[in-house]
């Protein structure tokens, strides 16, 4: 092999080196930010084909607000409360104020750190808009449980009186 296609070769071969060091340190950097959806059954029962969440984990948990949860410090504001789909319940801590449609029995989105195993410290809690909107995951999960609109006819017998 004359010099030439040798010094060429070696340049290749750093370059191919270089962007694999670079590639891999992206990869590494983006595992680092990926939030990924969970919902309260998924802490429990684990899919086949998917990681069981792990403390320290940053992870966006969706379900409904626990009716009768929801605790507030009187001096800042620090809320907890407890989220569920079909079973068990998933505790929220979140410091900061909360949106405007947030309330007990409403669907909401936390993102956050897993702190322990059933606790989550969020970040962020964002509240469903729409009555009707449910997240994929969430809704197919909480198939053959039905939830009736307290304003919608069905919410009331042929009397007329509350079922």
């Amino acid at each position: 092999m004359n010099p030439r296609r040798k010094k060429r070769l070696t340049w290749v071969a750093i370059l191919v080196v270089g962007v694999s060091v670079a590639v891999g340190l992206m990869l590494y950097a983006m595992s680092q930010s990926i939030n990924l959806f969970y919902t309260p059954s998924d802490f429990v029962e684990v899919e086949e084909g998917k990681q069981a969440p792990v403390v320290g984990q940053r992870m966006r948990v969706g379900g409904m607000v626990v009716e009768g949860s929801v605790k507030r410090n009187r001096d800042t504001l620090e809320v907890k409360f407890n989220i569920t789909d079909t079973g068990p319940e998933i505790t929220v801590l979140y410091q900061g104020i909360l949106p405007d449609l947030f309330r007990e029995g409403q669907g909401i989105v936390a993102q956050g750190e897993l702190v322990e195993p059933r606790v989550l410290k969020a970040s962020e809690v964002l509240a469903k808009h729409d009555e009707e909107y449910m997240p994929p995951e969430l809704a197919e999960k909480m198939k053959g449980i039905k939830h009736v609109n307290p304003n919608s006819p069905e919410a009331y017998t042929d009397d007329g009186s509350e079922q």
